[in-house]
């Protein structure tokens, strides 16, 4: 049974207390649209995990400041400025079991308060008063774009190889957690060795992690996930399952996933899960995440123990085990 994000954050939950207070004071503003979509997008919950991240890595790297809880609310507005935009992008209508903000407020507001929150970040990054710390989140926010313009080059493209699909994860998904990662070392003043270690176990994290969500896709409790099944599919996201399917299943099955891939929608869904399910493409893809969280848990062996360290190692046992 994977460990309980609940018992993972436990050792954080002052911070994680404190992150919130700042995420809500820098959310204000006088225009009274940005307020409603942004605490609207706020409320609806999320995992956190990126700040956890980023405060656990900093626990374990000794830092003992107040800058963690500025640095994890950026990370969560970068974050929530790319889920708003992904959803428009997409077409979405339900992320964590409620209907997305480009569904309750229109795509306009949805992209204008993203570009909101990505200003205001760059506006905190600058309060901190460390230029180490705003080359790491300008360069992760420019690769996190260049992996979502990847990805919607991918789309309806069943040639995409698991090459170029473990790229768009590397660079959208996994590169913020590296980022905060990164972050919580250089606030601990980690040596050079130890901050490449922990960027190291948050890029790595970050892939099982995204793999883990990839799986749920086609295997997932829309009541647990927040999300309709298939919905990737729908979008014509040539995601690790399906291309496992197109490599090694039937001609059949694979015709069906490509096809399925080209056109998007569900009209062949129910095929398309029964192909997915007798290749085993879910359990490749799920062996695929475990391995990149052994490889996370590797590059911080040489963090010195503590019960931070010890929470990275569940934090990346979560991840790859959960149904949420």
């Amino acid at each position: 049974m994977p460990p309980a994000l609940d018992d993972i954050r436990a050792l954080i939950e002052a911070d994680l207390e404190a992150v919130d207070t700042v995420i809500r004071r820098r959310l204000d503003s006088d225009v009274l649209l940005i307020r409603q979509v942004a605490e609207y997008i706020i409320a609806s919950g999320g995992k956190r995990l990126r700040p956890a991240l980023l405060l656990l890595a900093a626990g374990a790297a000794g830092h003992r400041g107040t800058h963690q809880h500025e640095l994890a609310a950026v990370v969560e507005f970068i974050h929530t400025a790319t889920l708003l935009h992904d959803d428009v992008v997409d077409e979405s209508d339900l992320r964590r079991g409620r209907a997305t903000a480009n569904a309750s407020f229109g795509n306009a507001a949805s992209v204008l308060v993203g570009d909101f929150l990505y200003s205001r970040a760059f506006q905190m990054m600058v309060g901190v008063g460390s230029m180490r710390v705003m080359d790491v989140l300008a360069d992760a926010t420019n690769t996190i774009a260049e992996g979502e313009v990847l990805q919607l080059l991918n789309v309806h493209n069943p040639e995409v190889a698991e090459a170029q699909y473990l790229e768009v994860i590397r660079r959208k998904t996994a590169k913020l957690f590296e980022a905060a990662a990164r972050l919580g070392a250089i606030l601990g003043g980690a040596p050079p060795a130890i901050e490449e270690g922990m960027a190291t176990y948050g890029m790595h994290l970050g892939t099982a992690f995204q793999l883990v969500d990839d799986v749920l896709d086609y295997s997932g409790d829309h009541h647990e996930t927040g999300k309709n099944l298939g919905d990737d599919l729908a979008e014509g996201k040539p995601t690790l399952p399906l291309i496992y399917v197109m490599r090694n299943g039937t001609p059949a099955q694979a015709a069906v996933v490509r096809r399925a891939i080209e056109e998007g929608g569900r009209d062949e869904f129910r095929a398309v899960l029964e192909a997915i399910r007798d290749t085993g493409a879910l359990e490749v893809a799920r062996a695929q995440a475990h391995r990149e969280a052994r490889v996370a848990c590797d590059a911080i062996v040489q963090v010195a123990d503590s019960k931070y360290r010890q929470a990275l190692l569940n934090l990346a046992a979560f991840a790859v085990d959960r149904n949420f």
